[in-house]
């Protein structure tokens, strides 16, 4: 199924019905008096969370939704029906915003959330509620009020703790297999990942965790180059980023000063995308995941040289995603770190 995490809509809710002027009309009742129903109330539109989609592909193509209209009402007191409410299904973690204001209607953060995002309108009221002592004949009667209209703005965030973020070829989908059962595409060539892909990495029987791999950035990506700048959104939940660094890029780069200048290039073209695309994005916790550490063998001394170049003083770890050497220190490394964030979460709302 392809991966469509951006889309718009129309919304439209019922038209309450009319209300009814009506009059008691039986052999032997000559003054019968007002009998006009009310009319019903407009369907309106639901949005709701469900855990079983993955992606808004059924509102690229399915872009009018309109819920019933309600029923007008009728004499001998009959009231109009109410028209049926719809919903509109999507992914948990979808965001809906007003497309012509911008404004933020929902976050659907959780499954079976939901949120009416277009209000039926009421229905009219009968000449009934019109009688009284000195107008036994009322003729008055209201109109339904019409139901909202709204152009949607759909946008799915993918609900996930850790995010993997680093440069095309980092070796990210390669530790998603190593520490999760995702089994995203691995390819030797550049923007393998071309959609969002989600893990669940389970450290113990009573804990885990999700990460979330979104393609590879590039210099420029916040300004539209690449493919990431898209997905960058998607790592908006999360509470840490692993910054998946390759410690042996292929290249003509021989010497270590070489390799870890470049290094050092490549990790600061990561950062300024992020701060470019979003400076609460680019203070979240970040540590630097050194990868393919089995390639070179003075992977150490070129960490070290890295380190001491960015003064790194974030948590920093050193594996191989091919072979597994390090994935489970860093597993159980972000649960503990994510346990501790749940800790001071729930100290701070005490």
């Amino acid at each position: 199924m392809k991966f469509i995490d951006e889309a718009r809509i129309e919304v439209h809710a019922g038209h309450g019905g009319d209300g009814s002027a009506a009059f008691r009309r039986e052999k032997y009742v000559p003054r019968g008096g007002p009998a006009g129903g009310d009319g019903g109330r407009g369907g309106s539109v639901w949005a709701v969370a469900d855990r079983n989609l993955n992606t808004l592909i059924d509102y690229r193509y399915a872009r009018l939704h309109r819920a019933e209209n309600g029923e007008p009402g009728r004499g001998a007191d009959q009231y109009g029906r109410a028209g049926r409410d719809i919903e509109l299904r999507v992914p948990v973690g979808t965001l809906i915003r007003d497309a012509t204001s911008g404004d933020l209607i929902a976050d659907l953060d959780a499954h079976g959330a939901r949120v009416i995002v277009a209000q039926g309108g009421r229905g009219g009221l009968g000449n009934i509620h019109f009688k009284s002592s000195v107008n036994r004949a009322p003729r008055q009667f209201t109109r339904g009020e019409r139901g909202q209209s709204l152009r949607l703005a759909l946008e799915l965030r993918v609900l996930a703790e850790v995010g993997l973020l680093g440069l095309p070829n980092a070796g990210k989908s390669t530790l998603m297999r190593a520490v999760s059962g995702a089994r995203p595409k691995v390819a030797d060539y550049p923007f393998t990942t071309l959609n969002p892909s989600l893990g669940v990495v389970r450290v113990a029987q009573a804990h885990s965790f999700v990460v979330a791999d979104i393609p590879g950035l590039i210099e420029g990506a916040a300004e539209g180059a690449g493919l990431g700048h898209q997905f960058l959104r998607h790592l908006s939940r999360t509470h840490l980023l692993l910054h998946l660094v390759d410690v042996a890029p292929a290249s003509a780069l021989t010497s270590e000063g070489q390799v870890a200048r470049a290094v050092v290039d490549d990790i600061r073209t990561v950062a300024r995308e992020l701060k470019k695309y979003d400076a609460a994005l680019a203070r979240k916790p970040r540590w630097l995941v050194f990868n393919k550490c089995d390639l070179a063998d003075d992977a150490d001394a070129r960490i070290a040289a890295i380190l001491r170049t960015l003064r790194w003083k974030a948590p920093w770890h050193r594996i191989s995603a091919l072979t597994g050497e390090g994935c489970p220190a860093l597993a159980r490394a972000a649960s503990r770190f994510l346990l501790s964030q749940a800790s001071a979460g729930a100290r701070a709302a005490a």
